[in-house]
């Protein structure tokens, strides 16, 4: 029997040093009560949303991402202006979005809410309406079709009508510190370099609020969820650029000011065919400060804690890789474009196994 799951778990070990990577409503960096006691976290919207860039500036083309924009007038008129530059681009695009079901959108006003589209759904728009097509379902058609690489992955949510939703092929935790922590205060001063000498005072006062942490991080994909909105060809590598991209992106949350770019201190991805898992319950206890740090003993506890896990359930991912020293036990470590390559190549081999076309 083919079996039609396949699920890409990537866990990760991340030392952040003293920063405000993900900020709340009244600039502190936001934290979590977890097995107890307070963790440093980072939303999941930050972590995604830094993936999504990386995706833009380094690991795919243009026309594989999408936009998540009010602006999806201009969006189209642009594509229309391509195509037939005498025609009145932007009151044709308000038309083609009106005839595709978004009813507040006009050629004067953006949408009242952010819209995700991908190029090939503008230009497919755009495209009818340079037509004069009236075909409302072929609208609502275009709108549908041709998903970016990252609305496949993240999903879109459509709450005037359901119809134009993707379900997200990606799940992403909110990364917690391993560890208890406690928010600290950095006091700083501005010099006014016009000052006259004999004025001591400082031009500006003021505080920032930030933590340091050792954090787990914890996402998943769906790899047949994506087979269904992108060809099979694009799928292993899809998944190369997502897990790449999750491993080696940073939110920028005051990164001017605390320059805390790291890289993990070690990732642990499963390729699992029953359903995703995430470890997270090995840091239920916080572990405890110690000369040694946090990072090797977060290591030894996710390693001990996936394997009573394994055991219990019977239940352990089909094939895993390592990258960072401290957790062979569960995969043999290897570096990081060892380990992208050899998740693309079994990517590959499963969906050949499960009969994807």
């Amino acid at each position: 029997m083919e079996n039609k799951r396949l699920y890409i778990d990537l866990h990760i070990l991340q030392t952040v040093p003293p920063s405000c990577v993900n900020r709340d409503d009244t600039g502190s960096p936001k934290t979590a009560i977890y097995g107890g006691t307070t963790r440093a976290r980072v939303s999941s919207q930050a972590w995604k949303r830094a993936v999504r860039l990386m995706f833009r500036q380094e690991l795919l083309a243009p026309d594989q991402i999408g936009q998540r924009t009010k602006k999806i007038v201009a969006m189209v008129a642009d594509e229309i202006k391509k195509m037939s530059p005498e025609l009145d681009a932007v009151k044709l695009a308000a038309k083609a979005l009106d005839n595709a079901g978004l009813k507040n959108t006009s050629e004067d006003k953006d949408a009242g809410a952010l819209f995700f589209m991908s190029k090939g759904q503008a230009k497919a728009l755009a495209a009818l309406a340079v037509e004069k097509n009236d075909d409302k379902k072929a609208y609502k058609a275009a709108l549908r079709a041709d998903p970016s690489i990252d609305m496949a992955l993240f999903g879109r949510m459509v709450a005037d009508d359901p119809s134009l939703n993707y379900d997200a092929a990606a799940q992403v935790a909110h990364s917690i510190s391993t560890h208890a922590v406690q928010n600290e205060y950095d006091y700083f001063t501005a010099v006014d370099d016009r000052a006259p000498e004999d004025n001591l005072g400082a031009g500006h006062l003021g505080t920032v609020e930030y933590n340091s942490a050792t954090l787990y991080r914890y996402a998943t994909v769906n790899v047949m969820e994506l087979a269904e909105h992108l060809g099979k060809d694009q799928i292993p590598t899809v998944v190369r650029a997502f897990a790449e991209a999750f491993i080696r992106s940073m939110p920028t949350g005051k990164q001017n000011t605390f320059a805390n770019r790291t890289l993990p201190d070690a990732v642990y991805l499963a390729v699992r065919e029953d359903q995703p898992v995430n470890l997270c319950g090995a840091f239920e206890r916080a572990i405890p400060a110690s000369g040694e740090g946090f990072v090797e003993p977060s290591k030894r506890r996710l390693a001990e804690y996936a394997d009573q896990l394994y055991k219990t359930y019977a239940d352990a991912p089909v094939c895993a890789f390592c990258v960072g020293e401290g957790m062979e036990s569960l995969a043999q470590p290897m570096n990081l474009k060892t380990m992208l390559s050899s998740l693309e190549e079994t990517v590959r081999q499963k969906l050949d196994g499960n009969g994807v076309e």
